[in-house]
């Protein structure tokens, strides 16, 4: 939790018409008398010490029945000895800024109906709980997701499982993109196919599966080969253009690289995952924030110590098969990761850092992947002897 003092809690009232703590936020008095607000999960909850109690007080009546310059006036009045009407609404403006507070009179944005409250108020509060931003309403963040697009190349694996939780989610338009088509062995991990779908291209069977998931969204869908990296800017530059590109596909070995180099050109954010036996993991790259893939895998093969004897191949390291092994839980794992970083990219919550990777080893839990390089200035991908450098 971040330790706050009432000076703390200055700022600006705003625009609020009837302000009130998140539900999911609710505060509560610890027993030396402080406020704990935000919830008791780390990066989200705040204490801040209240000596005279008005910001419990505050707290209390910032239920969504009362204005700004109400709830300062009955504060004030409960403690005249202790803060002024100002000083209270200065809070409230703090407590809104620190992202604890909401617009309990704030309309469904325009762009949205009541068929997207139904559908997504459990997904909203969820949002709502992560974002730590200054928004009058959640669904503000959901409209995000209606107005965004999303391209997703390879709806094996990592890639459906993406594709399913994007759609879930809302996001309004969403293509996939993958040449094979469906198998008997893909069956006991990729959980957007079924039976029926055996000897159907991917991409047919994903659009049908994804459309009868959420009738609500654009899906489309092409049978289509990737084989080099100007094929794959083609693809990205195709129609209107997208915000985010979901790499799931991890054919060829150099399509990440292709991968890294189109997004960089086309500024466009990608999030890639996938796994390595018990490993999971997912990337998060923006161009123009952070460092890219490239510089990423520079930095990671500098910090591992392989040990390897003189002459002997890296490949010795971890025996490459001609099939990933893979089940379910590691193939809807590495999909998770991925969705959840294509959100966060996309609606801004929670605030995610670029040029990073994360993940979990299923052989021990207790020791989470995170790998942090910095950008590296001779990356041949986004440092000065880059391409357009």
């Amino acid at each position: 939790m971040t330790a706050r003092t009432e000076a703390d809690v200055g700022g600006a009232d705003g625009e609020l018409r009837r302000p009130r703590i998140k539900p999911e936020h609710r505060a509560y008095r610890t027993v030396d008398g402080n406020v704990r607000i935000g919830s008791v999960i780390y990066g989200i909850g705040a204490e801040i010490a209240d000596p005279h109690g008005w910001i419990w007080t505050l707290t209390q009546l910032m239920d969504g029945t009362r204005s700004g310059q109400r709830i300062a006036a009955e504060v004030a009045a409960l403690h005249p000895a202790a803060v002024l009407p100002e000083t209270v609404g200065a809070a409230i403006g703090e407590l809104r800024q620190a992202g604890f507070v909401e617009d309990a009179a704030a309309p469904m944005p325009p762009g949205l109906a009541e068929r997207d409250r139904l559908r997504h108020t459990r997904g909203v509060a969820l949002l709502r709980w992560m974002d730590l931003s200054p928004r009058a309403s959640p669904w503000q963040a959901q409209l995000r997701l209606r107005r965004a697009r999303v391209l997703v190349l390879g709806v094996g694996g990592t890639g459906g499982a993406a594709a399913q939780i994007l759609t879930a989610a809302g996001v309004g338009r969403l293509h996939v993109v993958d040449p094979d088509t469906v198998e008997l062995s893909n069956l006991n991990r990729q959980l957007l196919y079924g039976e029926a779908d055996i000897g159907h291209p991917k991409a047919e069977a994903a659009v049908a599966a994804l459309r009868a998931l959420n009738s609500d969204a654009a899906v489309t869908g092409e049978r289509r080969e990737i084989r080099g990296q100007d094929a794959l800017a083609e693809l990205v530059a195709e129609g209107p253009p997208y915000d985010v590109l979901v790499l799931g596909a991890d054919r060829p070995p150099e399509i990440r690289r292709w991968a890294n180099r189109v997004c960089l050109a086309a500024d466009l954010p990608w999030v890639e995952g996938g796994y390595r036996g018990p490993l999971v993991t997912a990337g998060v790259h923006v161009p123009g924030s952070g460092p890219c893939w490239e510089c990423q895998r520079a930095g990671e093969d500098e910090r591992r110590d392989l040990r390897l004897a003189p002459g002997q191949d890296e490949g010795a390291v971890s025996p490459r098969m001609p099939w990933n092994p893979a089940s379910a839980v590691t193939a809807t794992l590495s999909g998770t990761l991925v969705a959840h970083a294509a959100l966060a990219l996309l609606t801004g919550v929670p605030p995610m850092r670029h040029g990073f990777r994360y993940g979990i080893n299923l052989m021990s839990l207790g020791d989470p992947v995170l790998q942090i390089h910095p950008r590296r200035p001779t990356c041949p991908a986004c440092g000065s002897a880059g391409p357009g450098n």
